[in-house]
């Protein structure tokens, strides 16, 4: 019985460290089209694409584009297209962001009217679970965003993994049930 019980807390042990660690995704913003201008004006053609991916704190998105740039920007800012007051810039044709807290981020070109023109979107990223700040509530979304990493070197997913984690999250506890009622 007392073997039992250590491979138990063994389990459990490793679920945990399985289940609250490594499941950052790196996801290409746009998928297989990149990051360009629509190919007729459509506002909410990123944003379609945003809804069917989940962000979570510690993903990684990537921005793949040829003469253009992105930007983190305001609210307000994203609204009127506006981008002389980002707070984070680059153009370098392989940019990767990593969504490093909750809430909404603001994404724009900047290069002239190609945000007009809907080369534009609004990432949600979802709260952890265990997440509980002192408050209440979630963070504040007007934290500036950390400067951007190196370019990536690993491969393009465009929402399949946010799918692939949430599958083996109940693998994990389907492996727990069966290890508690075995023991």
């Amino acid at each position: 019985m007392a073997v039992c019980g250590l491979a138990k807390l063994i389990f459990i042990s490793v679920m945990i460290v399985c289940c609250s660690t490594a499941h950052a995704n790196h996801i290409e913003v746009g998928g297989e089209n990149g990051w360009a201008i629509p190919p007729e004006k459509n506002d909410d053609m990123y944003n379609h694409w945003a809804s069917l991916n989940r962000f979570q704190v510690g993903d990684t998105i990537y921005f793949k584009y040829k003469n253009d740039s992105v930007m983190v920007v305001s609210e307000e800012d994203y609204s009127n297209c506006n981008c002389t007051h980002p707070l984070f810039f680059s153009n370098n044709g392989n940019t990767r962001y990593e969504l490093d807290h909750s809430g909404l981020f603001y994404f724009i070109s900047g290069e002239e009217d190609h945000c007009d023109l809907g080369q534009k979107v609004i990432i949600k990223v979802l709260d952890p679970p265990n997440d509980i700040s002192p408050s209440g509530s979630s963070p504040d979304k007007a934290e500036i965003p950390p400067p951007p990493l190196s370019p990536p070197s690993e491969q393009k997913h465009s929402g399949t993994t946010a799918r692939i984690r949430d599958f083996s999250r109940v693998v994990s506890v389907f492996g727990l049930f069966v290890m508690i009622l075995i023991c």
